[in-house]
């Protein structure tokens, strides 16, 4: 992004007074971490920024991740503007507030709410970027579909062609539903503290499964392939809990090849891979005591939330599975 944009940001923000620093950091989750954010914070020391600056995070989710802590810690915080150049980061990370970095083995496990001055978003810079990291914001547009709207979800699968043919006019109003979507939902519950099964946890479809693999592939899974996976295990918990009507499954199963992301669940249930997604499901942040908070479907728009033990996520997963012999 730097190569891209840095220059052209730069001139435009000293165009109108500013003083820039530039600070740029090695893209991938992988350096999402602390000794990546401690060298932010010295970065912003040594620039001379102070409590009157702001820091305008250009970039992907790691980015804006990174960045938004940076600036909540600096001098007890100060404001953060999100210019998000992923689809990933302009749907979902640049959007509530929320900012991290991840921990050996614990995704997202340090950080705060610190919510931006604004977000500006510009679809056409997704020109630059891959199909697969396309397709890392199409599995979080597929979750707000799947979550409150079906409208949303027959615009999304109706159009993928012309989304990946780059179609500004397409993709515009589908980020903007996306976005809004979100923001509703974020709007009516800011701070994760509302009834369970009703507010911003809800968001969390498909990240506890999403987080544990992440987690256990060392962060070499994208974070939009995850989702995709645990968007199928939240429908298969659903269906094998009784909320949901058979056929769940399949609908998501199919919505995920129609957008291009990975559907190959059971390849994460036993094994190495197993062990490790259990071992990472054991520290979820959404869990309380010994169960986490499992967002499931009872159908597309009517999310619940349902409370399950790690060991009781993996058996429920398992009973369907398509497992290697051991």
């Amino acid at each position: 992004m730097a190569r891209l944009h840095g220059a052209a940001a730069r001139s435009a923000l000293e165009a109108h007074g500013f003083q820039v620093v530039p600070i740029v950091v090695p893209a991938g989750e992988v350096h999402k971490n602390m000794p990546s954010l401690l060298g932010v914070l010295e970065q912003m020391i040594s620039g001379g920024l102070s409590r009157r600056d702001a820091v305008v995070a250009l970039g992907g989710g790691v980015v804006g991740d990174l960045s938004g802590l940076a600036a909540a810690l600096f001098m007890r915080g100060i404001p953060i503007v999100q210019v998000p150049t992923s689809l990933l980061a302009q749907v979902d990370a640049s959007v509530g507030g929320k900012v991290a970095v991840d921990l050996p083995g614990a995704k997202n496990m340090v950080g705060v709410f610190h919510f931006p001055l604004f977000v500006a978003i510009d679809p056409e810079v997704l020109s630059s970027l891959p199909d697969r990291e396309l397709a890392q914001g199409l599995a979080e547009m597929l979750k707000h579909a799947l979550l409150f709207s079906g409208d949303h979800l027959e615009q999304l699968l109706g159009r993928a062609d012309a989304i990946y043919a780059r179609d500004v006019d397409v993709i515009t109003p589908l980020v903007a539903t996306s976005v809004g979507l979100k923001a509703a939902c974020i709007g009516r519950d800011p701070w994760e503290q509302g009834e369970a099964g009703k507010g911003r946890v809800l968001l969390n479809l498909g990240h506890t499964m999403a987080h544990a693999i992440e987690a256990a592939s060392n962060y070499e899974v994208p974070h939009g392939d995850a989702v995709a996976l645990g968007l199928r295990a939240a429908a298969r918990v659903s269906e094998l809990k009784g909320v949901a009507e058979p056929g769940l499954e399949p609908m998501v199963t199919q919505a995920l090849a129609r957008l291009r992301l990975p559907q190959d669940l059971d390849a994460w249930l036993s094994g190495d891979r197993g062990a490790a997604v259990e071992r990472a499901l054991a520290v979820d942040k959404k869990r309380v005591g010994g169960t986490v908070s499992y967002v499931a479907l009872a159908r597309v728009g009517e999310p619940l939330v349902l409370p399950l033990t790690p060991r009781e996520i993996l058996g429920l997963l398992r009973q369907r599975a398509q497992l290697p012999a051991e």
